[in-house]
């Protein structure tokens, strides 16, 4: 089956649409149209400075954002994803910051759209003070967008922010379709991506957590398990109060979350196993963490040859990749690449997460990887820094490393480097600039303390290799005796190497 889709005039006459008397055009204005223009670039700000509200218009206004549609230009894709696609609209209220930073967000909106496998047909934002309590838009904005919907004849609306339960029963049942947030949106690409049993294990939780407050009944559905309240109910031995069907579904999850949860801490428990093992043997650890698609899997190829998954999308991967590394001087360290991060990244995830991303809280080192030519790498930043200080990261070393420099001008390297004076410039791409983060995560790995002089015999050569896996060899030669080795190690290693200490002399 397909959609109709409106030609010019119908959509210039939806253009023109209002239920508002106040409400701006969606578009520009038509010759017959006799109401004011759209206000002019740099109101919303003069308004803020000036009087601390905003202009009647742009309060009514219901400003479509152009540029944000999925283009599909060969015939069999086209035919292929009217099987399989959603066809959304795009919905953002933005209460603070610029209309560019509400363009932008709505932008990223847009990829986590055609990530999760949607076609987006058109977007619209309105500026608020705060989103309306009972349709997150407004009563009037509503029906605006239930007739874009129904020109366009998209199935799907997603909305830029989390909505509250009511207002997700208020918004569907106003737009006649389904309503999605941003939160259940990536909730469901994690879904797709998940691989491990962890992973599936830990999208699961996060999202029956979602679902408990969510919980809708419809008709039949409220009706009691035990024949009801109606006269007759079910037959002798049924009637009474019973159990709704809502509330069996909610007695189900509550059982599969308090499951799921136990699940967890059990491999979270496998997790901690592994991390303490490479405590004992004194191997550093290096996180890898940054907003996603910023090219942090790219980094780990480059830095070991992982074959780790790269794609150019949103949450390509989830599952964490542990690999060995190892620095100019020889010394050994683990490298480990994390899930991507995400502004407004759902308080589920977070939680049910917490057992993998506790990997870059228990590294020595973190390399925050930013995407150079991204429009707002500091935002990109700022995002990623919420998220580190809610899972108690925050206090772990930090390295920033641009990297796509090979797709940014020439101007806006210099603006950025201005920002970050310290940051690691590379191309995971190209392999520019990976020889000097690999000499600065050489540098900033914490070093062995113990110095130690000693002549390890020829049959105990696992103890020479322990050295130069673990410690920093200052001098090496053979000897009749051994191996006589002056270097710096850790404690435990030097415990170890203690009985062939040479005396001094």
């Amino acid at each position: 089956m397909t959609t109709q889709v409106p030609d010019a005039k119908d959509r210039a006459t939806l253009d023109t649409m209002t239920t508002a008397p106040d409400a701006l055009p969606l578009d520009e204005p038509h010759e017959a149209d006799t109401r004011s223009a759209p206000a002019p670039a740099g109101q919303y700000a003069e308004a803020d400075e000036t009087t601390g509200s905003y202009a009647l218009e742009a309060r009514g206004a219901l400003r479509r954002v152009a540029g944000l549609s999925t283009e599909l230009a060969d015939v069999t894709e086209v035919e292929y994803r009217q099987l399989r696609l959603e066809r959304v609209v795009l919905v953002g209220v933005w209460t603070e910051g610029t209309q560019v930073d509400a363009d932008r967000s709505l932008a990223e909106l847009a990829a986590l759209a055609e990530t999760a496998g949607s076609q987006v047909l058109d977007a619209v934002s309105q500026r608020r003070d705060k989103p309306d309590a009972a349709t997150y838009v407004g009563s009037g904005k509503a029906n605006e967008i239930r007739d874009i919907v129904a020109a366009t004849g998209a199935d799907t609306v997603i909305c830029d922010g989390e909505l509250t339960p009511g207002q997700l029963n208020q918004l569907e049942k106003v737009l006649k379709v389904k309503v999605v947030d941003r939160t259940a949106l990536i909730l469901d690409i994690f879904a797709q991506h998940a691989t491990s049993r962890e992973g599936k294990a830990q999208v699961e939780l996060a999202q029956m957590q979602y679902m408990l407050p969510r919980l809708r009944g419809w008709g039949e559905s409220l009706s009691r398990q035990a024949g009801g309240r109606v006269a007759g109910g079910g037959g002798i031995g049924t009637r009474g109060p019973g159990e709704t069907k809502i509330e069996t579904d909610r007695r189900r999850i509550r059982a599969r979350v308090s499951k799921l949860r136990r699940e967890i801490a059990g491999m979270a428990t496998a997790r901690a196993t592994q991390r303490s093992s490479r405590g004992r043997n004194a191997v550093p650890s290096v996180a890898i963490a940054g907003y996603t698609n910023a090219g942090k899997s790219s980094l780990l190829n480059q830095l070991t040859g992982a074959g780790v998954l790269v794609e150019n999308a949103l949450f390509a991967t989830l599952d964490p990749t542990v690999r060995r590394a190892q620095s100019p001087d020889g010394r050994e360290y683990t490298l480990t690449d994390t899930v991507g991060f995400v502004r407004h990244l759902p308080h589920q995830l977070v939680d049910a997460f917490r057992s993998t991303l506790e990997e870059v809280a228990a590294a020595d080192l973190l390399l925050h990887v930013v995407d150079g030519s991204d429009p707002d790498p500091l935002g990109q930043i700022d995002a990623v820094h919420v998220v580190l200080n809610e899972i108690d990261a925050s206090a772990v070393p930090e390295v920033i490393v641009v990297n796509k420099v090979d797709a940014m001008s020439e101007e806006d390297i210099l603006a950025l480097r201005q920002a970050l004076p310290g940051a690691v410039w590379v191309s995971a791409r190209t392999g520019a600039g990976m020889d000097a983060l690999r000499s600065l995560v050489a540098e900033r790995l914490p070093h062995p303390d113990v110095d130690v002089d000693v002549l390890v015999p020829y049959e105990r050569g696992d103890l020479v290799s322990r050295v130069h896996q673990d410690g920093e060899i200052l001098s090496e030669q053979h000897e009749s005796g051994g191996t006589r080795l002056t270097a710096r190690v850790d404690g435990a290693l030097a415990a170890a190497l203690e009985e062939f200490a040479v005396p001094v002399a």
